[in-house]
Formats: C-alpha cells, structure tokens, sequence
C-alpha cells in the first residue's frame, strides 16, 4: 500500500492577511468574437432567483447585493416562474397597479412586475455555438434589450434548461464601448429570428 506523504504547515503570525477576491476577468472580445465568450454559463456561475412573493424592495437590495440587472424568479426550485428585471421595477407598469388597486409601492410583489415564463423566448445553445457578438448585439439592438437567455436541451416534447444569460453590460464591460440599445415593448420571440 502507497503511504502519501503529509504536507509540512507552519503556524500563522500576526499581521496574516485574506487574499482579495480576484473575480474572472473575462477576454477582450470584438463583434467577430464568438458569443459564447459573453455568455455568463450558468452550468459555471450560480443564477440569482428569488421568489415571486417578494416585495420589489427586496427585488432591490437582492439586486444590489448579487451585482446584478436581472433576477430569475423560483418558486420551487428549479423550475423557473419567470424574470425580474431593473426594468421592470423602473417602468409605469407598478404604478399604474398602485393606482389601480388602490396599494403602495410596499405592497407589490414581483409576481406584479415579472415577466412571466410564457413570454420568454430565447436563444438555442446549439446555434450560439456558431454566433458572433456582433450578432447578439444586433439582438439586444433590435429589439431593445438588456438581457438574452440561452436555453440547452429544448424541443416540442421537452422544455429545456436556461443555460446561460447574455447581458448588455458584460459585453459592454468585454468590449470595451457601450452599446446602444433604445429599449421598447417587444417579447422574446423575435430574437430568435435575428441569430437564426
């Protein structure tokens, strides 16, 4: 039997400091770069959910806390309800509620302001495997969004997974330039069209 030889330690001293946390730093990536280098992979990075009961300020300081746009509502994990975006916490859509139901803004809860999973389109994995940024930018232009989503695995008979989410601001952060996107009603169905 092979014996693995114990490594030596030494004891720690006054003064030892934490080792910062270094985030991955994403490549540079140009429009001929191809898309799933601004793919953030949720197979490799944790998806920020939350529930649909949630008040919107929670909505917020979840938003605040995980760093992010965008918010994937579960109810029973992981079976996904829909999404909450920073847009839709910033639309008239929760005030008109207010007026309508006679409530305060403390009242509404994400399942007033989400966009439900029956209005959810999104790219199929397989044809990111051959898109270019510049492709998915011309997405997010088109029909005036901040978010994309990726899902692996969906058919007639099966629904799939979300694989991955595309956000405005990463490939922004990856590209170095900004990206003008002029927001505007549309559902998800049409990108598909426009990476096909």
């Amino acid at each position: 039997m092979h014996e693995d030889p114990a490594l030596p330690t030494r004891r720690l001293r006054a003064g030892t400091t934490l080792a910062p946390a270094q985030p991955a730093q994403r490549p540079m990536v140009t429009r001929e770069s191809a898309a799933l280098l601004v793919m953030t992979d949720l197979a490799e990075v944790k998806a920020a959910t939350i529930h649909s009961s949630a008040s919107l300020r929670q909505v917020e300081r979840a938003m605040m806390h995980q760093g992010v746009r965008m918010l994937f509502v579960v109810n029973d994990v992981p079976t996904l309800e829909g999404l909450v975006t920073t847009t839709d916490l910033n639309d008239d859509k929760h005030m008109r509620l207010v007026q309508q139901r006679g409530l305060g803004y403390d009242d509404l809860t994400v399942a007033d302001v989400m966009t439900p999973l029956s209005m959810l389109d999104a790219i199929d994995y397989q044809r990111m495997a051959t898109a270019t940024v510049g492709s998915v930018i011309a997405t997010l232009q088109r029909y005036g969004r901040n978010h994309l989503l990726v899902v692996e695995g969906a058919s007639e008979k099966l629904p799939g997974r979300v694989r991955g989410v595309l956000s405005r601001a990463q490939i922004e952060r990856q590209l170095g330039a900004p990206i003008e996107v002029s927001e505007h009603a549309n559902t998800f169905a049409d990108i598909v069209r426009v990476v096909a």
